[in-house]
């Protein structure tokens, strides 16, 4: 039985914009998670939509093809930023797989679904199942079959997770919360908002957000911070 004189683990809202197929986006969090662990603090952690590539086709897209396309970038800076990934992914438990994935694929169903699961306590472990399923397994993550599985991963209902992908439901909320972060700034992600107080723009690193969390409690810093 918890002592009843224990004082409550701090509590730190964090909302974060984020695409499933943005790999800093999962770094980002792993960093996140990090630093709240070293610090005693528990988070109230929202997803929010940001559609890197909203024009995506159904077929996507070659993942070389579409970074050469987008970006102008080459072969060999495109090495030297998959190399400088995945050191800085390494550090807090990200293993990047070299081909995977081999296609970029249209994100929004995944969006829709991930805001169907905020009104549960499994969106993190949707969001976290969609990131495998793109990073790890290289999957469609436009297709309902493979959105299905990740929500049924998550520990969420198959069959309502299925119904939502069919009906289109909450396809003006995902693109009315999209417009709203852009007018707050959001150009890129992944975005921090930090006890909807502070944003933070990418993947700073576990000290940064060390540094940085406890200026965002309602409380202060909590202790030994």
């Amino acid at each position: 039985m918890p002592d009843a004189r224990s004082p409550a683990p701090a509590l730190l809202r964090v909302d974060i914009v984020s695409d499933v197929v943005c790999p800093w986006c999962l770094i980002g969090f792993r960093q996140l998670e990090a630093a709240l662990g070293d610090l005693g603090v528990e988070a109230d952690i929202r997803w929010h939509p940001f559609e890197l590539n909203p024009g995506m086709a159904p077929g996507g897209e070659e993942v070389a093809a579409h970074v050469r396309r987008k970006y102008g970038a080459g072969e060999t800076q495109m090495a030297a930023s998959r190399a400088a990934m995945a050191e800085i992914g390494a550090e807090v438990g990200v293993r990047f797989t070299p081909g995977v994935p081999a296609r970029m694929w249209n994100t929004r169903d995944a969006h829709r679904l991930l805001h169907w699961a905020r009104a549960s306590s499994r969106q993190t472990a949707l969001k976290l199942a969609l990131f495998d399923a793109h990073f790890g397994r290289g999957a469609n993550i436009s297709d309902h079959g493979v959105l299905a599985d990740a929500a049924e991963a998550a520990g969420l209902d198959r069959a309502q997770a299925a119904d939502v992908l069919a009906s289109g439901r909450f396809g003006d909320a995902v693109v009315a919360l999209e417009q709203r972060f852009a007018e707050m700034g959001v150009t890129g992600v992944p975005a921090f908002i930090l006890g909807e107080r502070g944003m933070a723009m990418g993947a700073q690193g576990v000290a940064w957000f060390r540094r940085v969390l406890p200026r965002f409690l309602a409380g202060g810093a909590p202790a030994g911070a």
